[in-house]
């Protein structure tokens, strides 16, 4: 990331309770050109949100009151910001229990502080949070399904209601997939093969942590689920889908 001097650092909220963890992990962010907000709990954290936003928040697990993953799962809600959960729970598990209530990264504790910067440039480049959505909504190139619209150019969802929202690289590829064989059951392997390519090295459970994920986006308020489960074989969209 070039951060030159005309252009606002961006600003990272990190959340530990250990002030030694904090005032190492800040500083390294702050010397590579970030500028770093700390707080040592949930309702520290809640202030500091409060008074402004974020795109990123580093989010340990192990925290007094409110633990990380009931801080995560409340800001995964909506277009909130990007996580990435720090743990000394470093499992399959525990990872795999991070990123499906919402965490978009995870990192085991004790983290280099070179690897979570390089974490957080790449999530910032996925994510595009760089910068703020532009308010117009191209509706003339994506997909109409269901009441949803999917915005092919800025990759942005909107819903029934009108409710817009981001989508990361990952669900994108994974819906546009779906909106390109409509009705039809694919398998895990089917699936990550046409969203990342035959030489990925995406894990099958990946794939229902994103599509769980999906779902929660594409929930709308309907009594049904659009992408549908079919044990044994796969998924399937389960909706008529017109490219426009």
């Amino acid at each position: 990331m070039n951060l030159s001097s005309d252009v606002a650092p961006t600003k990272i909220l990190l959340v530990d309770d250990d002030k030694g963890v904090r005032d190492e992990v800040a500083g390294y962010l702050e010397r590579n050109g970030f500028t770093v907000d700390t707080a040592g709990d949930a309702d520290s954290m809640d202030a500091a949100m409060s008074a402004q936003a974020y795109p990123v928040v580093v989010l340990d697990v192990m925290l007094p009151g409110e633990d990380g993953l009931s801080i995560c799962r409340r800001l995964s809600r909506g277009a909130g910001p990007a996580i990435i959960m720090l743990s000394a729970m470093g499992s399959d598990i525990d990872r795999i229990v991070g990123l499906e209530i919402g965490a978009d990264d995870y990192l085991a504790k004790p983290c280099n502080p070179r690897e979570l910067l390089a974490r957080v440039r790449a999530m910032l480049r996925r994510r595009g949070m760089q910068e703020e959505a532009p308010p117009d909504f191209d509706a003339h190139s994506g997909y109409e399904f269901g009441g949803f619209f999917l915005d092919t150019v800025r990759r942005r969802l909107r819903s029934p209601t009108g409710v817009i929202s981001l989508v990361t690289p990952a669900e994108f590829a994974l819906m546009t997939v779906f909106l390109e064989h409509p009705g039809e059951i694919l398998t895990r392997d089917h699936l990550v093969e046409l969203a990342h390519g035959p030489t990925s090295e995406v894990y099958d459970r990946s794939v229902d942590v994103q599509i769980s994920r999906l779902r929660r986006k594409l929930s709308g308020g309907k009594s049904r689920e659009i992408i549908r489960t079919y044990r044994s074989f796969g998924y399937m969209l389960d909706v008529a889908v017109k490219r426009v």
